[in-house]
């Protein structure tokens, strides 16, 4: 690697990333995570004047995966921590002097649901017990009381204004498809029956509100300002809706004419309105919605991903949202809902670059019916329905070009037209890069999510083979001599899978914090990903045992024809690092060579990845160590600090 691959290669990884930006409560400020000083740290923001203030001092997680919460006054901010990247969670609070405590600490993981306007009222997820459960915390005299008592994840837990009732989503169905919208009173606790001190639920507690068909999945998303009303999601019809529960009447409004997946977000003060997000192919869009007239409309906004901030406005009125496109790092925009015109309050960092050095993406779609034209070795399927895949391409100008293949993770997920420092990366050592959107990706409806039940490993791999067949087929610049798979997660899962299902495919594969096998990752994942990602997609283990030896990667292990790189955070409790060291002694038991048939990667201090810039660097330098070695590089056409 030459001295000006090396620069653009680090300034990519230093590039300052901000996320979860929070107003206050009188939306005066806006809190941010920010790594603009190489650590990321909570900052303050003018949106008035754009200054910026840094708040913390190394209190807040290096990662900045899991986000935080204003006290209902606008003088702590609520935030996880964790050890090293494990996940395992406790909440903390951080004042204005900087000093931080711990406010709830627990066994497992621990997750913020919601902030009490009272001041005194926290719901926070947990599965200190075995499954992720809601549990109120006072504030005043620090005791935590369990609220729900599922076998099934406890999700989206909302408290009512008057903090009296709370809605939440779990699934109390023999159906795993099912979801189903509860509200339950505060102040009984997950033992009791009957009324208590406070109650403000009549009837059954808690109670279904019975919002779709069984098999169908519905949420709660917020409370109305007056506590009559509850914004809720459903996709009983296919599409994502979005509707209002009216608690007098027991009926649900709906929203939209389904054309398009959408997703309910929050109220606007007063309660006459709300907004949402729309997903159309690759890109998203925030919608506003006129409670009374049912009247929406799109905001004013260029193409790409524009996704909503935080549920609480500006002090003048409007609202925040993060924007960006394949060329264009996220910026933070206040945008006035009444003149539909907007500005940008915190621009995006560039660094050396500047948005013209980056390659953009074209949006395509391709036909599949789950069975390439590439040998299957394997499983040998026959063709499934032949659906329409989305998929996204990265043209490197590289001639002639590598492909990766990087299949997103999930699996309920979606590939956006948003930017990516790891895509830009690949694409600046002269890579061309493809992203696909096999079936059960979201963004299309309940039906294509499901398409996925039953078959990991199935169709959804052949679609992201058949979108690679299509390119290759497509640009006869692209080198058929060098193509990669390279995915995390569920993405490395579908790595594996692709190098053992289609060898014949690929020329050299990256597996990175991936799935390999599944009756492993069945006993060893956190509570709620075995029940609503293991059991949910695949059946519980010991009733289908065929179909998880079948679609175990490191079943069928001495199918792997390309040399693969192994890499896993040894702190990820979602994916644990057995995982890979199953993968790898299956390859050494094989009779594969360490270092020369594959290689092997683990990542203390991490987790399920990391945001962090350290851990970035660390792992584009794997990354392109790996393939200068097995496939080829080009030093980068934009050099760091060129024009």
């Amino acid at each position: 690697m030459t001295d000006t691959a090396d620069d653009t290669l680090r300034a990519l990884a230093e590039l300052p990333t901000m996320a979860h930006p929070a107003p206050t409560p009188d939306g005066d400020e806006v809190a941010l995570y920010y790594d603009i000083d190489g650590r990321n740290q909570l900052y303050l923001l003018d949106p008035d004047t754009g200054a910026l203030e840094q708040w913390s001092d190394g209190q807040v997680p290096k990662d900045a995966r899991h986000g935080f919460s204003w006290d209902a006054d606008g003088d702590r901010v609520f935030f996880h921590r964790d050890e090293a990247g494990n996940e395992q969670n406790d909440l903390y609070v951080i004042d204005r002097d900087g000093d931080a405590e711990p406010v709830v600490e627990m066994d497992g993981q621990v997750t913020l649901q919601s902030v009490g306007d009272d001041g005194e009222t926290l719901l926070v997820g947990s599965n200190a017990d075995g499954q992720m459960n809601v549990y109120r915390h006072d504030l005043p005299s620090g005791e935590t009381t369990k609220l729900t008592d599922s076998d099934r994840a406890v999700w989206t837990a909302e408290l009512s204004p008057d903090c009296t009732r709370f809605a939440f989503m779990t699934n109390a169905a023999d159906d795993y498809d099912n979801a189903d919208v509860f509200v339950a009173s505060v102040a009984r606790s997950a033992t009791e029956s009957g009324p208590a001190a406070g109650d403000d639920v009549e009837g059954e507690n808690p109670r279904n509100l019975e919002i779709g068909e069984t098999g169908a999945e519905a949420a709660p998303a917020d409370w109305h300002p007056d506590g009559d009303a509850l914004l809720v999601s459903d996709n009983t019809p296919d599409k994502g809706r979005c509707g209002v529960y009216d608690f007098d009447a027991d009926e649900v409004t709906w929203f939209g004419r389904g054309e398009f997946e959408e997703t309910p977000a929050f109220f606007l003060p007063g309660g006459d309105r709300f907004l949402a997000t729309r997903s159309r192919d690759a890109e998203a869009v925030p919608v506003v919605y006129d409670v009374d007239s049912g009247e929406g409309r799109e905001l004013d906004l260029p193409g790409g991903v524009a996704s909503l901030a935080d549920d609480t406005p500006l002090a003048d009125g409007r609202v925040l949202i993060q924007h960006t496109t394949p060329t264009r790092r996220p910026e933070l925009l206040a945008y006035d809902l009444d003149a539909d015109e907007y500005e940008t309050v915190l621009d995006a960092e560039y660094g050396p670059f500047s948005p013209d050095d980056f390659a953009d993406a074209e949006y395509f779609t391709v036909e599949s019916d789950g069975v390439p034209e590439t040998p299957q070795r394997a499983v040998d399927h026959d063709p499934y329905d032949e659906l329409e895949i989305g998929a996204i391409f990265y043209d490197s100008g590289e001639r002639p070009s590598p492909l990766v293949v990087n299949p997103h993770g999930g699996p309920r997920h979606r590939d956006t037209l948003s930017f990516g420092y790891r895509t830009q990366f690949l694409l600046s050592r002269g890579f061309s890069v493809l992203q696909v959107n096999y079936r059960g990706s979201t963004g299309r409806g309940r039906e294509f999510v499901e398409e996925l039940y039953d078959d990991w490993g199935g169709a959804e791999q052949g679609d992201v083979a058949a979108a690679a067949e299509h390119v290759l087929a497509e640009y006869d610049w692209l080198d058929d001599d060098a193509v990669v798979v390279y995915g995390g997660s569920y993405g490395g899962y579908s790595a594996y899978w692709q190098l053992v299902q289609f060898p014949d495919l690929y020329d050299a594969g990256v597996a990175w914090v991936g799935v390999s096998d599944l009756f492993d990752m069945a006993e060893n994942t956190m509570p709620h990903f075995r029940s609503e990602l293991m059991v949910k997609y695949l059946g519980e283990p010991d009733e289908n045992e065929a179909l998880y030896e079948e679609r175990s990667p490191v079943t069928h292990v001495d199918n792997l024809a390309a040399p693969l790189l192994v890499v896993h955070g040894v702190n990820d409790r979602r994916v644990p690092v057995s995982q890979a060291r199953i993968f790898r002694d299956a390859l050494d038991d094989a009779g594969y060579e360490a270092g020369d048939d594959y290689e092997y990667e683990e990542l203390g201090e991490e987790g399920h990845g990391s945001s962090d810039i350290d851990d970035k660097l660390r792992s584009l330098e794997l990354l392109d160590d790996f393939f200068e070695r097995r496939v080829g590089t080009v030093d980068a056409d934009v050099a760091a600090g060129d024009d």
